[in-house]
């Protein structure tokens, strides 16, 4: 085509005989190009942008928005949660989760139950006693398949046995932490409210540190070492394992409401996803012991953790989820009927519940569905 600016151009300068031979040429001009045009000579117009010519692709399904209730507040115990979050498995399993902490005053299953949070960590003994009250919720995986739980006294209590409870004031949690404890005194006859003197235990050791009472409550993975690192041996002290007296219930399982996951399919795909990233995220806990400690460390706003206290609970966490030794074949998540029938027969047993537990207790359906 003839440029406008040049035909301006000349317009502006050219006389009118000039004008009239000018334009005579720009007719003949204008004839030929579309001539050319008609036999295909011209240039083709360009294409449109690919933006306009191709279909945009479909925008990313909206996350599932789930919360998972802790036990306790953020530490080590619960690594592998953060670890999901942090390592992005929960959104690539796309899912939006929110992790709550837990307190002395927060009891999960009252908050899974009520609808607050659809996940939910505890021990399966508090979760047997909850049910019994009506409220329907049920196990989809249980992280830990050892027990952390422990009865520290000093040697000269010589309480070497939980046969030497009898008369001594023994420090324990409550609010679904004792069932350990009051099975352990059922199975050897001993009355807790006449035959020893059973006392409120604080979250910290002080009651023991003090000698305030005979024996107190703890975990491998915290308190043990709180009592370490004041400057004590572990050769001060007399360890009651509950694993060994066969009155210990599976802790920090997985558990959720019955009627939440019956009242969509899709929920159960959000259970089966959420517990397929939080395998991996214990994993990664398993593997990378350090990075996991500082992602525990990022949850403490209050400046209260140390990294050596978290070290400690990490690697202590790890053997009671994967084995001591640690063995990366763990089918990590499973429950075995076994491991069932002998909770729910520990809990009967010792009066922890006073029906017999329904095996609808706990699922291996979501289970499955994230391990296949």
């Amino acid at each position: 085509m003839f440029p406008c600016s040049l035909y301006i151009s000349v317009m502006r300068k050219e006389t009118p005989v000039q004008m009239r031979k000018f334009l005579g040429l720009f007719a003949v001009i204008m004839m030929l190009g579309s001539a050319l045009a008609a036999c295909g000579g011209a240039p083709a117009a360009p294409a449109a942008p690919a933006a306009a010519t191709e279909a945009a692709p479909a925008a990313a399904a909206t996350p599932d928005k789930v919360t998972l209730q802790l036990k306790w507040v953020a530490q080590a115990q619960f690594a592998g949660y953060f670890a999901a979050l942090e390592q992005g498995y929960y959104k690539d399993e796309n899912l939006d989760v929110t992790i709550q902490n837990g307190g002395p005053d927060i009891v999960p299953e009252q908050v899974v139950a009520s609808g607050q949070a659809q996940f939910g960590i505890d021990w399966m003994a508090s979760l047997l006693a909850t049910r019994e009250t009506g409220a329907p919720l049920v196990n989809i995986a249980q992280v830990y398949t050892r027990a952390g739980m422990r009865a520290l006294s000093w040697k000269e209590s010589n309480i070497t046995s939980p046969a030497d409870f009898k008369g001594k004031k023994v420090a324990v949690w409550f609010g679904g932490n004792e069932y350990n404890l009051l099975a352990t005194l059922s199975k050897y006859s001993i009355n807790k409210d006449s035959d020893l003197t059973l006392v409120q235990q604080p979250f910290d050791m002080n009651l023991l540190l003090n000698k305030e009472v005979d024996a107190a409550a703890a975990m491998t993975y915290n308190e043990l070492y709180q009592v370490l690192s004041a400057g004590h041996t572990i050769d001060e002290l007399n360890i009651l394992d509950y694993n060994a007296e066969g009155t210990a219930m599976p802790e920090d399982g997985i558990f959720v409401s019955a009627d939440w996951l019956n009242a969509d399919a899709k929920n159960k795909d959000i259970a089966a996803r959420f517990l397929r990233a939080s395998f991996k995220g214990w994993a990664y806990c398993r593997d990378n012991v350090d990075a996991c400690v500082d992602y525990v460390l990022k949850q403490d706003s209050g400046g209260v953790m140390t990294k050596e206290a978290q070290k400690w609970q990490m690697d202590e966490v790890n053997k009671l989820i994967w084995g001591d030794p640690i063995d990366p074949n763990t089918k990590i998540g499973y429950l075995t009927p076994e491991l069932f029938t002998f909770a729910a027969d520990t809990a009967l047993s010792f009066g922890v519940i006073k029906q017999a537990a329904s095996p609808d207790a706990y699922t291996h359906e979501i289970w499955d569905m994230a391990t296949k």
